[in-house]
């Protein structure tokens, strides 16, 4: 399913990116990094505010990253949080992420080692809400 080299870059990535999150009050660092259609990557972590639940998960953080550079399509995207064996999206993030992705677009679910897990965004979120629904 995917290029090793290609989804280990992204891990290491979003394990990069979780290093500079904003979590004083959970103290549970994210960080996700994807890849667009021309090979870039971008990198977001979760972003607390006092006011919860106000803040920006590291998926979010990385589509916002994404989008500022001019892109809109996803080919394939690593989440990574330390504290646990491999870290899934939650579900608002699945929508997001499905919102800018192909239904085979990869997701690499990863613990302190790496790619612990890989799902293609239709497992992950089999009933998207989908931009055609809205006409």
């Amino acid at each position: 399913m995917g290029n090793d080299k290609l989804a280990h870059d992204l891990f290491e990535a979003a394990r990069d990116a979780s290093a500079k999150c904003h979590a004083p009050y959970s103290k549970f660092p994210v960080g996700a990094a994807l890849r667009t259609e021309d090979g870039s990557i971008h990198a977001g972590a979760n972003i607390e505010v006092i006011s919860f639940p106000e803040g920006w998960c590291a998926e979010t953080t990385a589509i916002s990253h994404m989008i500022m550079a001019g892109h809109t399509r996803i080919r394939e995207v690593a989440v990574f949080a330390p504290k646990l064996d491999f870290c899934s999206p939650c579900g608002g993030c699945r929508q997001r992420l499905a919102e800018f992705s192909a239904p085979d677009t990869l997701v690499y679910l990863c613990d302190a080692e790496g790619v612990k897990k890989t799902v293609r965004m239709d497992e992950l979120l089999p009933y998207a809400f989908e931009t055609e629904v809205i006409g």
